[in-house]
């Protein structure tokens, strides 16, 4: 009878055990989806994310402190202005009457001082108190190029209106010389209206990594006139390993040659491959197995999870999100030669492209030559 009951026991426990397991998979599979969900809210409310969803302002950022030297610097320009408007209201008294034909250009030049102490008090302001609190780092690279850019204008604006008494005289003599320049400086020009165009429409931006014709770097200035990339490869080089030069292009090279960008915010990872020529007598599903297996180790759960968040986001663009893939997968090519192509290929950050290309080769080289009866490589000559 005991061991009747002893047989039966077992049956009693065993839905006790499953819906045990069932509950635990079950907080398991929430637990996982609400870890992708926030990692899924922290991408879309990534500044540069929004931007590229949405097509509008970038993100903001908690409000600095202004530094003291930026209000002292503000503050000055607003004592010089109150002291050309003080010299202003002097000059218009009976006593200053003895300079004859100079007092009207005086006064026009102190009149000229005082809109230049308000120009740039407000550039210095708009710079402290919008800019810099409120954007993220390349927003505020650029809208502080073009806060400078329109302040030389402004500026130029004004000593024409100080050295021309007569707007027509000015007018006439600012076209001649807009002439004279346009055909002197056609190439200057269209580099400025290359950096226009670049603010506009962001075809990069300062620490994109990038390729525009024959020239592949990272992006450290963007100038009115000229874009500098950190030099990557090059002809001594092979890959991604910075050359230690700098490139210069002219700003009008991006209306001329394709941009392509490896930092879109969007998917900020490009696709890499590793090739192995192996026999046709190979154990080519061991083969796929073994490279699958190590580039997952060697990618990471990390990268793969993160693919799979961008993947979701990507699902808001008109980008076929089904063609992302997050896990390494593995071909086979016919080769040119008498061999088999047995490619592994994985997504991967491009900055880090050459250290995981490095670690996945040595990885998988060590695993596939511990098998030499199932996988056979070229020996000698046979290559």
């Amino acid at each position: 009878m005991a061991r009747s009951q002893e047989h039966r026991q077992p049956a009693v426990d065993a839905p006790t055990t499953a819906a045990s397991k069932a509950f635990d998979r079950h907080a398991d599979a929430q637990r996982i989806e609400q870890e992708r969900s926030q990692q899924r809210q922290a991408v879309e409310q990534d500044a540069d994310v929004q931007r590229e969803l949405q097509r509008s302002g970038a993100g903001t950022r908690g409000k600095p402190e202004v530094e003291r030297g930026r209000k002292a610097r503000i503050v000055l320009w607003l004592v010089l202005l109150l002291a050309c408007a003080v010299a202003h209201y002097l000059l218009r008294m009976e006593a200053f009457d003895v300079l004859g034909r100079y007092l009207a250009p005086t006064q026009r030049a102190v009149v000229g001082a005082m809109a230049a102490c308000l120009v740039m008090a407000l550039a210095r302001a708009i710079e402290a108190f919008v800019i810099e609190p409120n954007c993220n780092r390349v927003t505020q690279f650029n809208l502080k190029h073009v806060v400078r850019l329109a302040t030389w204008l402004l500026l130029a604006l004004i000593l024409v209106s100080v050295l021309f008494a007569n707007w027509y005289a000015a007018a006439a003599s600012l076209g001649l010389i807009s002439l004279v320049l346009g055909f002197a400086l056609q190439t200057p020009i269209t580099s400025l209206i290359g950096w226009v165009y670049i603010l506009v429409r962001e075809p990069y931006r300062v620490g994109d990594r990038i390729r525009i014709g024959d020239a592949l770097g990272d992006v450290i200035d963007v100038n009115y006139l000229d874009t500098t990339l950190w030099e990557l490869g090059g002809e001594h080089l092979a890959g991604f390993h910075p050359s230690g030069r700098v490139i210069k292009l002219p700003n009008a090279t991006v209306l001329k040659e394709p941009v392509y960008n490896y930092s879109w915010p969007l998917f900020p990872y490009i696709w890499n491959e590793i090739r192995f020529q192996v026999g046709y007598d190979s154990d080519l599903d061991f083969v796929a197995e073994t490279m699958q297996e190590v580039a997952e180790d060697e990618v990471g759960e990390a990268m793969m999870a993160r693919v799979r968040t961008y993947r979701e986001v990507l699902a808001r663009t008109p980008v076929d999100a089904v063609q992302v893939g997050e896990k390494p997968t593995v071909i086979f090519r016919v080769s040119d030669n008498t061999w088999l192509e047995a490619v592994v290929r994985y997504v991967v950050d491009p900055k880090e492209s050459g250290p995981v290309k490095t670690r996945l080769l040595r990885a998988i080289l060590q695993r596939l030559q511990a098998e030499p009866e199932r996988v056979r490589f070229p020996k000698g000559d046979l290559r």
